[in-house]
């Protein structure tokens, strides 16, 4: 007896040597249709959710800074507009195009590209001796969304615009 034949390997069935590779096929693609598309549904739903936080903080700016500015009503309502551009400046270069670019200052008290906007307005019918300052910021998500494809996707989901507003009373003395 040879101690080749004696020592030799014991074969593979047929079935398991075909089978080669076949788990690196598996993970491939259960990562491209599985993992892929539930992290990006994660990042987009955090982006979803900052953005909604900028148009939250913009709006609570935007009221504080017409509260400060010393003024006149016109300047109050400028005063609130331009703050709340400098915290939304990220979603107004977001959504920036070559039709409608990014507004760099507000010259009134509303302001807008299509995609997102600050208005700004003042009237207050409960108390004649103070007047309100009412700041809403808007973002269009359905036609500009932050992640290019997922706007038909969570479209479904959020059929108006995301909008934030703020409310300041100010008494005049």
């Amino acid at each position: 007896m040879n101690i080749e034949t004696a020592i030799a390997r014991p074969t593979l069935p047929n079935c398991r040597r075909r089978q080669h590779g076949a788990v690196t096929i598996e993970f491939a693609l259960m990562f491209m249709f599985g993992m892929l598309p539930l992290l990006l549904l994660t990042l987009t739903g955090v982006l979803i959710f900052t953005a909604k936080q900028s148009l939250t903080l913009a709006a609570d700016n935007g009221a504080r800074a017409a509260l400060h500015s010393n003024g006149t009503a016109g300047g109050n309502l400028t005063d609130a507009c331009s703050t709340a551009l400098q915290s939304m400046n990220w979603l107004f270069a977001l959504s920036a195009s070559s039709t409608s670019p990014a507004p760099t200052a507000c010259t009134s008290a509303s302001i807008t590209n299509n995609i997102a906007t600050i208005a700004v307005t003042s009237n207050c019918t409960a108390d004649t001796n103070a007047t309100c300052v009412l700041v809403t910021t808007t973002y269009d998500y359905n036609n500009s969304p932050l992640i290019l494809g997922t706007g038909t996707l969570y479209g479904w989901l959020m059929s108006a615009p995301l909008q934030s507003t703020a409310v300041i009373q100010i008494y005049n003395n």
